[in-house]
């Protein structure tokens, strides 16, 4: 459960009575969990995955039935489905690479420099994760970025609540592994070691 999982539930409740409030309020509380997942899965395409994602949800909603911890389930379960549908496109049609010219924006009311530390850090952040087997990226997204609970994970991934366990565990203690590594620093001799990891 998520502090905010009451008031997600209700404004959901809301979002299928008809109250758009309600689904800004769902979007709101949903979208930059769902978009930092969608980013460990498909990089700079996460803005577009997402909303096609929620042109899915909004079109779905009335269909579903749970409260804000399951509403979080679903719409991650949803948001996969477009994100393995767009990495088989980019399969069969690579996209080119093309340098696109930066664009100027008005400065908007925040700290632009805490912004761009920010967004640097979860960047750098969501990189890391991106070098972990998929399993393993997936299941540390789902739990540590979405916020889901095991279980919740594990029906969206199509897996036991033990494997996503277990990946998460691997792939956090590979996070940790890759950190020391990065800063230079060697992890305690006598520390913990995963199972197959050198003596």
């Amino acid at each position: 459960m998520q502090p905010y999982d009451g008031e997600l539930g209700d404004a959901v409740a809301r979002a299928q009575r008809g109250d758009e409030t309600g689904f800004a309020d769902a979007y709101r509380l949903v979208q930059p969990g769902l978009l930092g997942y969608l980013r460990g899965i498909v990089g700079d395409d996460a803005e577009d995955v997402a909303s096609d994602a929620w042109l899915e949800i909004a079109r779905d909603l009335g269909r579903f039935k749970g409260d804000g911890a399951g509403f979080r389930g679903w719409t991650a379960t949803i948001a996969r489905h477009r994100a393995l549908d767009h990495l088989r496109r980019l399969r069969v049609r690579p996209r080119p690479a093309v340098l696109e010219p930066d664009v100027l924006e008005l400065p908007g009311p925040h700290d632009t420099h805490d912004q761009a530390l920010e967004a640097l850090s979860t960047e750098r952040a969501l990189a890391l994760v991106r070098t972990l087997p998929r399993d393993q990226a997936e299941a540390v997204l789902l739990r540590v970025v979405v916020g889901l609970d095991g279980p919740s994970a594990a029906r969206v991934l199509g897996k036991s609540p033990g494997a996503v366990r277990t990946a998460s565990h691997r792939g956090l203690r590979g996070l940790a592994r890759r950190l020391t590594v990065r800063d230079g620093t060697d992890p305690a001799p006598g520390g913990p070691r995963t199972r197959g990891e050198p003596t």
